[in-house]
């Protein structure tokens, strides 16, 4: 920010709105290096920023945190109190302090005659935020919101707003807080306290234990440990062996469940009760529905778990879950290393592979060799291709299987007992595929970076970043898979350009197009995106009758809000009916749980694969969601894949990599970016 200021200010601060000082270039200056906004990653820790500010937050637990924060110039200042919804977890005193500390900053912006603005847009419930967050570990969270000034920008009143004055807002609220603290010190001391004990020995939590199977992948309990670790929630084993009734988050029903000694289990009757509860609680509550944020993120769907909540108390011990070491078992010099496709560690395995130049191949269908079966998507590494590396071929391979913690098996022959022999066409080989990712102009910097991360940071597997506007220059047989993250790609394709794109696709080009990015493909000539199969669908499902259009139009203005209320969207769960038997799908069960904060539907593709779909208005899992938009998403492709010539497009119309925690959905886009048009 700071070398951009200083090429486009003059000496003297302009504050016209459309100076180039008041409009920074793509993409912005709010961002960490990968473009996250770290005011989303409180509770995740994606970000090694996030992560080490929480490790330090733990060691001092403040009573109060104020997250200082700047928005749109026409703003006036905002401060606490917060809008609803606010967490039903939220105590009384954490609401009365907040309104207590408003009301002492109102007195000294009414003494200068500053505006501000409270109780409006940023609410208390997503966890991950920096006021959420604290008030869910039993501080006071606050955010103070200041109006952007630059330097010097005139707001559409035609005041002048500087940055003098920005600094003389954020200097007020910060010493009128502490001011409060200093006032309330021992009350607000006490009842810090008395959080933690009633969280120890009385949560108010509907479910008071959470009990994730064993049965679980050993690779997705390690990422959910370490993820407790890091927000110092306690775990361990139950000695209950009686069955009990709780509630299974794949099914959505509540049946009767054994804990065994394998299961991971947590208690709300701990420190962190709130957090858990936040964390894990099937349906979130939201008071009222215009939120600011998402409203369902609960561990067992973003992870993928087998999981149950019961609203008995359980007695946990100290325990950790013990993992099987990584089976190897290979021969001296096999005629082929096979590797099983489940989860992101398989991935970053195969990434590691592809990287030291090994070829291999991959299963389409399930074979069974020495006894032994293996699923689609199993990676088939022969000697056969990797000769001429001699020795080193099975180095890299061990030691690739070691780093990542892989089970490796190996067999004498390439004839199978069952399925397609490894030299058949069926067995496809696999060639490293060689990326490039679009950035730049029309592109969401959030959803490239959240790509950018998983490839550098996750995935480990190089990527060539080319920006919108020099798209027009690349030779794109250099090539495999393009990337569109979301975003308007309208500027960069005009008509000669998406011919030319188009014939690269037929050609046997890749192109994987999330959220947004989808519509460069929408009713486009050669391509079968469409929003319905028909007109005549669009218009059934669109129609309204005499009475309701009159409800509509007499919609009182002050009750304007509520026109909208019935197609929110703002981030809810849906339940996707899976085709695994596609390389799209490889790894995953029949049914996948996606974060839906986007209303825009696709009709199943015609001729194309529709992988992970929305079968009905009862895929709806919980978060909040209008009425008419799960009415109007049911029948819906999420995911899919259009073969175009010898090419292929691969259509997300949700984003697997979203804030980069929702983990269930990474191996997706392993799944695009290595399988799908091999």
């Amino acid at each position: 920010y700071s070398n951009w200021i200083n090429q486009v200010a003059g000496t003297t601060p302009n504050p016209h709105p459309e100076a180039a000082e008041h409009n920074e270039p793509w993409p912005g200056g709010r961002a960490n290096h990968y473009l996250f906004d770290l005011n989303r990653d409180w509770a995740w820790q994606k970000q090694k920023e996030s992560e080490a500010r929480l490790k330090y937050y733990h060691t001092i637990m403040p009573h109060i945190h104020v997250d200082f924060h700047e928005q749109g110039s026409n703003s006036p200042y905002y401060f606490a109190p917060a809008a609803e919804p606010i967490h039903e977890q939220v105590t009384q005193w954490q609401r009365d302090f907040q309104e207590m500390i408003g009301r002492n900053h109102a007195k000294y912006f009414d003494e200068n005659g500053w505006l501000f603005f409270t109780k409006e847009s940023f609410d208390i419930l997503y966890p991950s935020y920096g006021d959420s967050y604290p008030m869910y570990n039993g501080a006071i969270g606050m955010t103070y919101e200041q109006g952007s000034s630059d330097l010097e920008i005139l707001t559409d009143e035609g005041d002048t707003l500087k940055l003098t004055d920005a600094i003389a807002h954020h200097y007020t609220t910060g010493m009128s807080t502490v001011e409060m603290a200093s006032q309330h010190n021992a009350k607000m001391v006490d009842e810090f306290a008395a959080y933690f004990d009633k969280a120890v020995t009385n949560p108010k939590a509907k479910y008071k234990t959470f009990v994730v199977k064993g049965s679980n992948h050993p690779d997705k309990l390690k990422k959910l440990e370490a993820f407790l670790q890091k927000n110092l929630i306690q775990y361990g084993k139950s000695s209950t062996k009686k069955p009990i009734s709780a509630f299974n988050y794949q099914s959505g029903q509540t049946q009767n469940v054994s804990v065994e000694d394998a299961d991971l289990v947590v208690s709300t009757f701990q420190p962190k009760a709130v957090m858990v509860q936040a964390l894990f609680e099937p349906d979130t509550y939201a008071s009222i529905n215009d939120t600011y944020d998402i409203t369902a993120w609960a561990l067992p769907y973003m992870m993928g778990l087998d999981a149950y909540a019961t609203t008995e108390r359980l007695a946990v011990s100290e325990g950790t879950p013990t993992y099987a070491a990584p089976e190897v078992k290979v021969g001296a010099t096999p005629a082929a290393y096979l590797a099983n496709w489940e989860t992101m560690e398989d991935a970053k395995f195969l990434a590691e592979i592809l990287k030291a130049g090994i070829k291999l191949r991959y299963a389409n269908e399930a074979f069974t060799v020495n006894g032994k079966t293996y699923d689609r998507g199993s990676l088939i590494i022969t000697r056969k291709g990797n000769m001429h590396m001699g020795s080193r071929f099975d180095n890299i391979v061990k030691e690739a299987a070691a780093k990542y913690g892989r089970s490796l098996y190996s067999t004498p022959t390439t004839f199978v007992d069952s399925g397609k022999d490894f030299g058949s066409n069926g067995v496809p080989f696999l060639k490293a595929p060689r990326i490039l990712a679009l950035r730049g102009d029309g592109v969401s910097s959030l959803g490239f970076g959240e790509f950018w991360y998983f490839m550098e940071q996750e995935l480990h597997y190089p990527i060539t970043m080319v920006n919108t506007d020099d798209f027009g220059r690349v030779n794109l047989d250099d090539y495999d898979v393009v990337v569109m993250p979301s975003g308007s790609y309208g500027s960069m394709l005009n008509e000669s350009r998406m011919e030319a794109f188009s014939s690269w696709i037929r050609g046997g080009g890749t192109v994987v197009a999330i959220e947004r990015a989808m519509s460069t493909f929408q009713g486009k000539g050669g391509f079968n995106l469409k929003r319905y199969a028909t007109d005549s669908e669009q218009k059934e499902a669109t129609k309204q009758t005499d009475e309701e259009k009159e409800a509509i139009a007499l919609t009182p203005y002050a009750d304007r809000g509520s026109r909208f209320e019935s197609s929110r969207l703002p981030g809810a769960i849906f339940k996707l009916k899976i085709d695994n038997t596609h390389p799209l799908g490889f790894g995953y069960s029949g049914e996948y749980f996606t974060i839906k904060n986007n209303g825009s539907r696709y009709a199943y593709l015609p001729n194309g694969w529709n992988v992970g779909i929305i079968e009905s208005e009862g895929s709806y899992v919980t978060g909040v969601a209008g009425e008419d938009a799960k009415k109007a998403l049911a029948k819906s492709m999420v995911f899919g894949v259009e073969n175009v010539g010898r090419g292929a497009v691969v259509y997300m119309a949700d984003n697997p990599l979203f804030r980069a925690f929702w983990e269930n959905g990474k191996l997706f886009v392993a799944n695009a970016l290595f399988f799908v048009g091999q």
